[in-house]
C-alpha cells in the first residue's frame, strides 16, 4: 500500500512492498512471491500473463484465513464499539441540556420522541454491531461486515434524521459511525474480495495516466474533508448545538440563509445532509485500489453519483440563495467553491470505468459480474507515472501535479470562469437590489457560466463548453427586456455575454490521453 500513504495490520507481510488489486493483491503477492514471481525487495516482475489466473481456489481460501487473521483486531473493534453503543444513551442523559432546532424550525418528531429515537438507535445499532461484528470473527463471512458497515451508515444518519436533541448523540453517532465503516470496508479491505479478484492493469487501456491513482484521489479526499467541516458547522447551528452562524463578509445574511424557508422546506438539516454526504465521500476517497476503475466499477460509479449529481444540486441550491432568500452565506459558497473542482476531478475515473464496461460488453462478458466484480483483465500494466504519496512532504508539486492529471486550464475557460464570477458580483458594485429581475439574471447567469467552465476543465467533457454559448448570449440580450436594470449593467452584461460565448468556441489544450474516449475529447 505504499501509494496509499497508509498501512494496514498484514502484521507477517509487513516487508512486502508490492500492493495490488482492492485488499487482494497484498495476499496474492505474498503468494506470488512464494512461487518465485519476485525479486528483491518484494517488487513484482511481470512476465505476461494473468498471475491471479493461476491460483487456485484452495490457495486463495488460505490467503483469505491468513488475512483475516491478520486484520482479527478489527472484528473485535466492531463488537467493543458495539458495547460502547449500546451503554452509551444508558451512560448519557439524550433528555439533558436538549438543543431546539434553530429559527423556530418545526421538525417531524416531538422532542420526546426525537430523546427515544436516539436512545433506542443507538442501542439496537450496537447491539447488531455486537452480534455481526462476533460472526465476522470467523473467515468467510462477508454478509456479517456488510452489515456492519450499513450500520455504520446508519449511525451517521441517524441523528440527522431524528435531528438529535443531544450534541452528544450527534457527535457520538457520526464519529462511531465513520470509524465503524473505516473498519468494515477501509482498513480490512473488501470483504472477501480475495476470493474473486484478479490482478491486471493499473492504468486503462489507452490512457496516458491513472485516474484511481492515489495522488488522484488525494486531492477528493482533502477537498471533501474541506466540505465536511464547513457543513458540520453549519449543520450545528441549523441542529441549535450553536447559537450563532459566524460569517465574515455577509453579516447576519448567513443566519438568514441556513433559517430561510427554501432550508425549512428539507425535512433534515440540509446543512447537516451535506455534511453526511461529505463523510460518505472522504471515506470512499480511501476504497479501493489504483486499480478500482476495473476492480470496483460499483463504487466508482456510486462514488461519482455523490460527487457529480449531487454536487451539481448543491452547487445550484447555493447559486440560488440571492434569487430565493435575497442573501448570500459565505460559508455555503466556499462549500460550493470546494465541491465544484471535485466534478471535474471525478469525471475521468468514472469515465476510465465505462470505458472498461464497455469493452466487457464487447468481448462478450457478464456485465452483472463484472459491474460487482471486476471482470477479467484486458491488459498487464503497471502505473509507473504516478509519484508515490509518501514523496509528498518533499515533492509537494510533483504530486500535487499528478493529482490533478486530466484537467487543463485553457486561458478561454480561465477568463469565461472570472467572467462569470464578475458577472455574479456586479449588481453589488452598481448598487442594484439582490431581489432585482436585472441582478438575477447576472447572479443565476454568471454563476452558470462559472460552473460550466470549471467543470469544462475537466478534458474528458471538454465538449460540455458548448454549453456557455447560450449561456453567454442569454445574458447579453435579456437585460435589456427588464424594467429595473441600468444602462451600465446591461452594458456590463452585454460585453461580458458576448465574450463568453466566443471563448466557448476554441476547444484548448488538451494534455493527457483516454483511450476509446479521445474522439469525444472535442
Amino acid at each position: 500500500m505504499g501509494k496509499r500513504g497508509v498501512t494496514r495490520p498484514m502484521s507477517e507481510m509487513q516487508h512486502h512492498k508490492g500492493m495490488g488489486d482492492d485488499g487482494a493483491h497484498q495476499q496474492e503477492e505474498q503468494g506470488e512471491h512464494q512461487r518465485g514471481d519476485y525479486g528483491h525487495g518484494g517488487q513484482r516482475h511481470q512476465k505476461g500473463g494473468d498471475h491471479s489466473m493461476m491460483m487456485s481456489d484452495d490457495m486463495r481460501r488460505q490467503m483469505l484465513h491468513m488475512h483475516h487473521m491478520q486484520t482479527l483486531w478489527v472484528y473485535w473493534a466492531l463488537v467493543l464499539l458495539g458495547v460502547w453503543m449500546v451503554m452509551s444513551p444508558l451512560t448519557f442523559d439524550y433528555g439533558r441540556a436538549v438543543a431546539e432546532p434553530s429559527g423556530g424550525r418545526e421538525v417531524w418528531l416531538s422532542l420526546e420522541q426525537r430523546i427515544s429515537f436516539m436512545k433506542w438507535s443507538d442501542i439496537i445499532s450496537g447491539l447488531g454491531l455486537i452480534f455481526f461484528g462476533w460472526r465476522s470473527l470467523t473467515p468467510n463471512r462477508p454478509y456479517s461486515l456488510w452489515i456492519c458497515c450499513f450500520i455504520g451508515i446508519w449511525l451517521s444518519m441517524a441523528p440527522l434524521l431524528f435531528w438529535s436533541p443531544s450534541e452528544l448523540a450527534y457527535l457520538n453517532g457520526t464519529l462511531v459511525g465513520a470509524l465503524v465503516i473505516a473498519l468494515t470496508v477501509l482498513i480490512p479491505g473488501m470483504p472477501n474480495m480475495i476470493m474473486f479478484m484478479k490482478m491486471g492493469s493499473e492504468t486503462p487501456p489507452g490512457w496516458s495516466y491513472n485516474p484511481s491513482s492515489w495522488p488522484q484521489r488525494w486531492i477528493m479526499i482533502v477537498l471533501a474533508f474541506i466540505g465536511w467541516v464547513a457543513s458540520r458547522y453549519m449543520g450545528a447551528f441549523q441542529l441549535g448545538y450553536i447559537d450563532h452562524a459566524w460569517d465574515p463578509f455577509f453579516g447576519n445574511s448567513t443566519r438568514q440563509v441556513l433559517n430561510s424557508d427554501m432550508s425549512h422546506a428539507w425535512p433534515v438539516s440540509d446543512a447537516a445532509f451535506g455534511s453526511l454526504a461529505y463523510t460518505l465521500e472522504f471515506l470512499m476517497g480511501f476504497m479501493g485500489s489504483p486499480s478500482r476503475w476495473r476492480t470496483m466499477p460499483w463504487m466508482v460509479l456510486f462514488f461519482s453519483i455523490l460527487v457529480i449529481p449531487l454536487g451539481f444540486v448543491s452547487i445550484f441550491l447555493v447559486i440560488s440563495q440571492p434569487l430565493s432568500v435575497g442573501a448570500w452565506c459565505t460559508l455555503c459558497l466556499a462549500t460550493a467553491a470546494v465541491m465544484l473542482p471535485m466534478i471535474p476531478l471525478q469525471l475521468d475515473e468514472v469515465t476510465a470505468m465505462g470505458q472498461h464496461m464497455v469493452q466487457a460488453k464487447r468481448r462478450g462478458d457478464n456485465l452483472w459480474e463484472v459491474f460487482w466484480k471486476g471482470g477479467k483483465p484486458f491488459e498487464q500494466n503497471q502505473d509507473e507515472r504516478s509519484p508515490e504519496l509518501v514523496e509528498f512532504p518533499q515533492k509537494p508539486g510533483k504530486v500535487f501535479m499528478a493529482s490533478i492529471w486530466g484537467m487543463s486550464f485553457p486561458w478561454t475557460l480561465a477568463v469565461s470562469t472570472l467572467i462569470g464570477l464578475g458577472l455574479m458580483f456586479a449588481p453589488g458594485v452598481l448598487d442594484i437590489p439582490i431581489k432585482a429581475t436585472a441582478a438575477d439574471i447576472n447572479h443565476l447567469g454568471g454563476a452558470l457560466i462559472a460552473v460550466v467552465a470549471v467543470t469544462c476543465m475537466g478534458e474528458v467533457v471538454r465538449a460540455g463548453r458548448y454549453l456557455n454559448v447560450p449561456l453567454g448570449l442569454a445574458v447579453a440580450i435579456w437585460p435589456w427586456f427588464v424594467a429595473d436594470s441600468t444602462l451600465a449593467l446591461n452594458i456590463i452584461s452585454t460585453a461580458s455575454g458576448l465574450a463568453v460565448a466566443a471563448l466557448s468556441l476554441p476547444r484548448g489544450v488538451i494534455t493527457e490521453k483516454y483511450g476509446l474516449w479521445d474522439k469525444y475529447v472535442k
